[in-house]
């Protein structure tokens, strides 16, 4: 059999991009909301996809609500790269927010429209896709291709690609490609760790008729704790001489995105949100309870010990006593080289389809790149998205930004698999 050719694969993407486009409404008008719905009717679809292309897969899980779907492509040697998506997507919400029904899947002259467009049934359908174009193809892969779907990253992944890491299925990679949703001219090769920090306030109670000359307010102790907070994002990342022009990338693209002058700054600081507070039974007695609940997201090179000691600062010099906490780490900042392979090879692919510059960039949040990263793989994020849309209302994607995502899927898996 002769070899084909990369242009000619690239040529069936493109001749093929209407099934794409299908495929992505298709998804949409399956609901897999995470944690109110069922991922079962999805995972089943993209089973029957696979199979419908010749394309071997296994199911395997730690929770039978939350399964994940694996297939592989090529042979055992060679070059190995994972292509990672979720398949859950956030619960549509209040239905009369949204100018169209949240699982419609419609597609417009220019747009597809739903919950998960974006975030990221778009992405996903690009990797099954490309997957698909390949085994069509009939091209003979130097080394070999691995799907990660999965169905739990909404609710923070336990179920999903951090247990396919903990337990092997991703050993022996050489790269990996997550597709979620990106800007078309940003790269995601690095993003923020986090953490919670619990912190609690024991006061004594009484009748709340003697507040402020008996008993001892939980809640007035906690709020000069939370007054202090802010000193948290004067702690700014080590970032190494190479990852110098990604930070300026991200701090450019981070303001332009968030529309906030000097919100750019949240990549090199420490950001620390109060996200909930409770505290006291009733308003007629003296609180002798209080807790609160930070999220703290950290930049690339800040390390546990930093947060401890600048916690233990913020409690010491408020002079309030009665006050504990607890760090429960997520995860460090973590990031791939901008020179590696999969970096390069999905930026050339990229400027080429869309004929722009397409820098890599740092994240302000994270996702499950982290679980991949941690195991050394290189790993980058780059996926089709309009993203103000995602987890909010009214949210869809763009079909130029999908048709050319599927074909820089295509291109890049081409290149680094050895198709000329």
């Amino acid at each position: 059999m002769s070899q084909v050719t990369r242009e000619a694969i690239h040529q069936m993407a493109k001749d093929k991009s209407g099934e794409l486009v299908q495929l992505v409404s298709d998804i949409i008008r399956i609901p897999s909301e995470n944690p109110t719905g069922t991922q079962r009717d999805v995972v089943n679809f993209v089973e029957q996809y696979l199979r419908d292309a010749g394309i071997a897969y296994e199911e395997v899980c730690s929770n039978p609500d939350f399964p994940c779907v694996l297939a592989k492509m090529g042979s055992d040697e060679g070059f190995s790269i994972i292509l990672n998506g979720h398949l859950d997507v956030v619960p549509a919400g209040d239905r009369s927010q949204w100018d169209f029904d949240p699982f419609c899947g419609t597609v417009t002259d220019k747009h597809i429209l739903g919950r998960g467009t974006s975030d990221m049934k778009a992405g996903v359908a690009g990797l099954l896709f490309a997957m698909k174009i390949l085994k069509e193809s009939g091209a003979e892969l130097k080394g070999n291709i691995r799907l990660h779907l999965v169905s739990d990253e909404e609710s923070g992944g336990e179920y999903g690609s951090t247990w396919l890491c903990e337990n092997g299925y991703a050993d022996h990679a050489d790269a990996c490609l997550i597709a979620e949703p990106t800007s078309s001219n940003d790269i995601e090769i690095g993003q923020k760790g986090g953490l919670h920090i619990v912190l609690k306030a024991a006061g004594k109670s009484a009748h709340g008729s003697l507040g402020g000359f008996k008993g001892d307010n939980a809640i007035l102790k906690m709020a000069k704790i939370l007054d202090k907070l802010p000193q948290l994002t004067t702690i700014e990342g080590h970032f190494k001489e190479s990852q110098m022009h990604a930070l300026e990338n991200s701090i450019r693209s981070t303001e332009e995105k968030v529309g906030e002058p000097g919100s750019g700054e949240v990549i090199r600081h420490v950001s620390a949100n109060v996200g909930i507070i409770q505290g006291g039974t009733r308003p007629n007695m003296v609180p002798d309870y209080c807790e609160a609940i930070v999220d703290v997201r950290l930049p690339i090179g800040v390390d546990h010990q930093e947060i401890e000691d600048m916690m233990a600062k913020i409690v010491a010099d408020s002079g309030v006593d009665g006050i504990s906490y607890e760090m429960h780490w997520k995860s460090e900042g973590n990031y791939t080289d901008e020179d590696a392979v999969i970096v390069q090879t999905v930026k050339k692919n990229a400027e080429a389809i869309w004929n722009l510059e397409v820098v890599p960039a740092y994240q302000w949040a994270s996702s499950d790149a982290r679980a991949y990263r941690a195991k050394g793989i290189p790993t980058i994020q780059y996926g089709p998205a309009n993203t103000e849309g995602i987890h909010s209302y009214n949210e869809n994607v763009d079909i130029e930004d999908v048709v050319n995502a599927g074909q820089i899927y295509v291109l890049s898996l081409c290149d680094m698999l050895g198709i000329e």
